[in-house]
């Protein structure tokens, strides 16, 4: 999916397919069975609820092949491959479903004519979307104030993200840098002075500021002139960068933009929801996982001596240090010594039953006993070790606000970032991490339990 949360573009994006499969199964039925049949079979047969359930099993299979991600779009073999792959899926899904409750089936020979016409369909009409997002005449036209990193890392977001709907026109300069100098996969359009004539002249949407020092050749004035007569949006950084990336950049970030742009004070209904969310969903997590909880135990107890569970200190909400309970992963003395340790990739401390129960995330498992307890809850950001969270605070300014809020199961940045075991690694994940705290909301919270899903069964992350 887009690094935002659930876009409108996505949402209209879902829409299209949903029109184009439903449309794609009435006119095949039109094809197979001719007028008269087909309306016998839409109006006396309830066609058009079987075609809509058929419909809905198809999006739910392009969400899970990753066909509502832009760097999907952008590659046609791909898209190819992957769309013919999420159809097939789709299609024997719902040969299982019509064999179990016949009444649901639409028709073998409808079926038969529907795959190929669909699947034209949906690939000329992705083509022409990827076709049409990435014209650089379509989409807001945006001109960046600044040309430092800052900057640079603004721009860098919209070109790599072009299905988000903006173009970078340019850069105004604010550090002597000269007009119609390149600057990444732009120009330098003017200096501060000249920001009117530039806005008027390349026929500007946004203006987004990404200058820290904002004294001397700052342009507040015509700034504040063109805001208040809505000439153009005018819009910071670090709001603009968080809204294309669905994260927080550190380096952008001011304790003041935090302060006034923070999210509001969820009411006590709001909280009661939300937790009883989180709790239900641990429990069903626990019922559904019991089988393969009792399996995961006994392996673990053939493979090698040692505790089937283990138990480590982890800080929890407001710095409360809780232990975390997982399927023991490693052999025994992974830490004979007694100093944590990063854990890798390709780590040699862990068991051969080790590697494949982190590949399919079962040795997380228990841990929805932690979110019983009220330790935890389902999403959030990952409950770190005492140790790192000492090292990584003294490094990473912002890092101790992961725990303003409860650590989760899941969260943003496990579904945003793949596994990592750095500081650099830490920075990337914090930057999700504040997004998620910022724009912590139930909704949120079922994207990332719905991309988790996801993760789980296509096997990728960590």
């Amino acid at each position: 999916m887009s690094a935002t949360r659930f876009s409108p573009r996505i949402f209209w994006l879902i829409l299209a397919d949903a029109a184009i499969l439903y449309g794609g199964v009435i006119l095949a039925m039109y094809l197979r069975l001719g007028l008269s049949g087909s309306e016998n079979e839409l109006n006396a047969k309830n066609g058009w609820f079987k075609i809509g359930l058929a419909s809905a099993v198809c999006i739910l299979i392009l969400y899970f092949y990753d066909l509502y991600d832009y760097v999907v779009m952008t590659n046609r073999r791909e898209l190819l491959l992957r769309l013919v792959q999420a159809l097939g899926i789709a299609w024997v899904l719902l040969a299982l479903l019509f064999y179990f409750v016949p009444p649901l089936m639409i028709g073998r020979g409808v079926s038969v004519i529907s795959v190929p016409l669909v699947l034209s369909l949906l690939l000329g009409w992705r083509i022409s979307i990827h076709l049409l997002t990435g014209h650089p005449e379509i989409g807001e036209k945006i001109l960046v104030v600044g040309t430092g990193q800052t900057a640079l890392d603004t721009a860098e977001a919209v070109w790599e993200r072009r299905d988000a709907g903006y173009r970078i026109a340019g850069f105004i300069s604010e550090n002597g840098a000269k007009p119609m100098d390149k600057l990444g996969r732009s120009i330098i359009l003017g200096k501060g002075p000249d920001l009117e004539d530039v806005i008027r002249n390349e026929k500007i949407d946004r203006v987004v500021i990404a200058v820290r020092e904002r004294r001397g050749a700052f342009p507040t004035e015509a700034l504040l002139r063109m805001s208040l007569a809505g000439d153009v949006s005018i819009e910071e950084c670090t709001s603009f960068f968080e809204r294309i990336t669905g994260k927080v950049h550190v380096d952008m970030l001011r304790p003041s933009w935090l302060i006034f742009a923070g999210r509001r004070r969820d009411s006590p209904v709001k909280l009661v929801v939300r937790e009883m969310f989180h709790r239900v969903l641990a429990l069903i997590g626990l019922v559904v996982s019991l089988p393969f909880a009792i399996l995961t135990a006994i392996l673990i107890k053939l493979e090698s001596r040692g505790p089937i569970f283990y138990k480590q200190e982890r800080v929890g909400k407001n710095g409360k240090i809780f232990n975390v309970i997982k399927f023991r992963s490693m052999k025994t003395d992974a830490e004979a010594d007694g100093t944590p340790q990063w854990a890798v990739s390709g780590d040699a401390r862990v068991t051969r039953i080790g590697k494949v129960i982190r590949k399919l995330r079962i040795d997380e498992v228990p841990q929805f006993w932690n979110i019983l307890k009220g330790e935890m809850n389902f999403v959030g950001p990952r409950p770190e070790r005492p140790h790192f969270v000492k090292q990584l605070a003294t490094e990473i300014s912002y890092y101790e606000h992961r725990h303003l809020v409860a650590p989760g199961l899941t969260g943003w940045a496990q579904i945003k970032y793949p596994y990592g075991a750095s500081v650099s690694d830490a920075i990337q994940k914090l930057q999700y991490d504040l997004y998620y705290i910022k724009n912590q909301s139930l909704t949120l919270d079922m994207v990332i339990v719905f991309e988790t899903v996801k993760t789980v069964l296509f096997g990728k992350g960590r």
